[in-house]
């Protein structure tokens, strides 16, 4: 299967963590490469780096080499639409999504979306999380969870000011005043 490859090191700050790599993502070979995706102007219109980045697998590369930000997804199965997966794809991808998180040993698990963080959740225990947007009230292997809204055009429900506010509230959890 042709996926969207993981942007992962060791030791990183935050680990981004989407639904799943949208087709358009797998073919330019980004995380977020959709055109009126707005991971990208909302990342930049927020305080939690200090440039503006060009979409890009340079950009990628850059966040996770001077950032220690990396990236990769729940389920590695590419589609048009996270609304095709189904139960088994969460359930067959929840132990490989706990083995990279062991070997990046993040400070942060920065999930794009409820859907992203309860799929996650529901396979890898069992167990049911109240997720709610920004700092959860629960740790996933000792590392705290941060939710935002996905930036996905699809999840028009949040607006580009809303998405760049929740990424200031990430970037003052980790780099408090």
């Amino acid at each position: 299967m042709d996926t969207l490859r993981d942007f992962i090191d060791a030791d990183l700050t935050v680990l981004s963590i989407g639904i799943n790599p949208s087709l358009h993502a797998v073919r330019a070979g980004f995380p977020f490469a959709f055109p009126r995706n707005r991971f990208w102007p909302a990342l930049n219109a927020s305080s939690l780096v200090g440039e503006s980045f060009t979409p890009g697998i340079p950009a990628t590369e850059r966040l996770l080499k001077a950032y220690r930000f990396g990236f990769t997804d729940v389920v590695k199965l590419p589609s048009a639409s996270a609304s095709v997966l189904r139960a088994k794809d969460y359930a067959d991808a929840a132990p490989a999504l706990v083995e990279k998180i062991r070997l990046a040993t993040p400070s942060v698990l920065w999930f794009h979306g409820k859907t992203a963080i309860d799929g996650f959740c529901r396979y890898l225990d069992g167990g049911r999380r109240d997720s709610r947007w920004g700092l959860q009230d629960f740790d996933l292997f000792e590392t705290p969870c941060f939710v935002s809204p996905n930036p996905s055009p699809a999840n028009a429900g949040y607006s580009l000011a809303r998405i760049v506010a929740s990424y200031d509230e990430l970037a003052n959890y980790l780099n408090p005043i």
